[in-house]
């Protein structure tokens, strides 16, 4: 059975392929799923034009996240803990934390959205990169002070 794959499936290919699967495979699993359409002159015209609207979409995307970073590399945030000796914190910064903090800037960024590589445990100044889009990414400024 040839199908034109709707969504990338691992070990088969990306979006828009037509590939081939066995009867059984097609017919109870990628169909049934909305992971591919049998293949025909119609679908892959189906297939061709979803492709367009979400290229379109996500070329929109990477406007709006190019202005945000912009706009979001000439700011700082500035997040207030309690610290020990050495300037070591009670606890940590970690991303909610920095999200909770541009949201008080007035920037609505999930926390899924920050890049920590680790949570931060002394006070300073760090330069936390944000991923606005698949290829957009900038850095905020953040101030870890003493309460």
């Amino acid at each position: 059975m040839k199908v034109i794959l709707l969504q990338p499936v691992s070990g088969l290919g990306s979006t828009g392929d037509a590939v081939q699967v066995k009867n059984g495979y097609g017919r109870n699993y990628l169909i049934p799923n909305r992971l591919a359409l049998p293949a025909s002159a119609g679908s892959a015209k189906q297939v061709e034009h979803q492709k367009r609207i979400v290229e379109s979409r996500l070329l929109t995307e990477k406007v709006r996240a190019e202005e945000a970073a912009q706009k979001l590399a000439s700011i700082s945030c500035t997040v207030e803990r309690h610290v020990g000796e050495e300037d070591k914190l009670f606890g940590s910064v970690t991303t909610r934390d920095i999200s909770a903090a541009l949201a008080d800037e007035g920037f609505t960024i999930a926390h899924s959205q920050i890049e920590l590589e680790e949570p931060i445990k002394f006070l300073g100044v760090y330069h936390v990169p944000i991923k606005l889009h698949q290829d957009v990414e900038t850095k905020v400024k953040v101030w870890v002070v003493a309460k």
